[in-house]
């Protein structure tokens, strides 16, 4: 029993890394969840074959887990945002629901927990969005590949172990996974010169102009190529101009008072959680994920998934006073 209970102790500190490693391969904090559990479970049951000779604990569990994701993805197809599967929307075009795609949903900074802030084993900026949507284009092993090689910086040895591939196969793999989001056209967005509290000041003066309803106010904190999608709705549109446009009429149809919870997301995303006005309470209405650079929010991808806001914790209900309404 002592020697389980060290095994136990032993791969435990990995847990959060192997977390941000399935939401990338998977691109749902659900599924992450379940996969690590499912890697924890393998790997438990087989502990008696694990060789500390031939290869790290860190790199056993890495196999484990990938096959795990492997295995998942064949079931799954990928998960995109609506900018990258469509084209492009007018503003004020009805909305068009995508009914049977599986969208790239977000993952609350609350599942990494507090440790590694400097990000020494997390890398959190290939957790943003925008990279997480980059890797929907790849295939699994290319994923795998890319996200082994160049975020989590295994040698193409101990990456072709993990894959149970050849090296030569990992380093094609590689190249074709870099080739391929070239090719997608993936914006790089230039969020690392910002802290994280710049992107917060930046968001906490857009929800400021939000509770508002100030239109002007918003987009003056937009840079003029912003994109702004809405998962699951099909619709998405680029530019400050189209975004107030789309903006005023979001007032105009679900009003004008609002209540606007924090959140952070994807390795310090800021956000929040909109909920609007219902009768003697508020509603959630909408969970927004900011893409912040020093020329002001650079995308804005907002979320309607009940999924999603069961992942984040949120409240469905809020009284008039703010504060969480209990289901019945």
């Amino acid at each position: 029993m002592a020697k389980d209970e060290g095994f136990e102790r032993r791969i435990e500190p990995f847990r959060t890394e192997l977390l941000a490693y399935c939401y990338r391969m998977l691109g749902s904090a659900h599924d992450a969840e379940d996969l690590v559990q499912d890697t924890y479970l393998r790997a438990w049951r087989a502990r008696e074959q694990y060789d500390e000779t031939r290869s790290s604990l860190r790199t056993w569990l890495y196999r484990i887990a990938t096959n795990v994701c492997l295995t998942a993805l064949e079931a799954r197809g990928r998960r995109p945002l609506p900018s990258g599967l469509v084209a492009e929307s007018e503003p004020l075009a009805p909305f068009v629901q995508g009914e049977h795609a599986a969208w790239l949903q977000p993952l609350p900074d609350a599942l990494l927990g507090a440790g590694d802030p400097a990000g020494t084993v997390i890398d959190r900026s290939t957790l943003r969005l925008a990279f997480a949507a980059a890797l929907q284009h790849l295939s699994a092993r290319q994923r795998g590949a890319l996200v082994l090689r160049e975020v989590l910086g295994f040698s193409a040895a101990e990456t072709a172990e993990i894959l149970d591939a050849t090296v030569a196969s990992v380093n094609s793999s590689l190249q074709r996974a870099r080739a391929r989001v070239k090719e997608a056209g993936v914006r790089q967005e230039r969020v690392g010169e910002l802290s994280a509290a710049d992107q917060r000041a930046w968001v906490e003066r857009y929800m400021k102009a939000f509770e508002l309803a100030d239109v002007e106010g918003l987009k003056r904190l937009l840079t003029e190529d912003v994109i702004m999608e809405m998962p699951p709705m099909l619709n998405w549109f680029t530019g400050r101009r189209n975004y107030g446009l789309f903006m005023g009429w979001v007032f105009e149809a679900a009003g004008r008072d609002w209540l606007l919870r924090e959140v952070t997301a994807n390795g310090g995303q800021p956000g929040f959680a909109a909920y609007q006005r219902a009768g003697d309470g508020y509603g959630l209405h909408t969970l927004q994920i900011f893409t912040v650079t020093g020329q002001g929010i650079s995308r804005n991808s907002v979320f309607q998934d009940p999924d999603v806001f069961a992942t984040f914790g949120l409240a469905s209900r809020l009284d008039s006073q703010g504060v969480a309404i209990a289901e019945a």
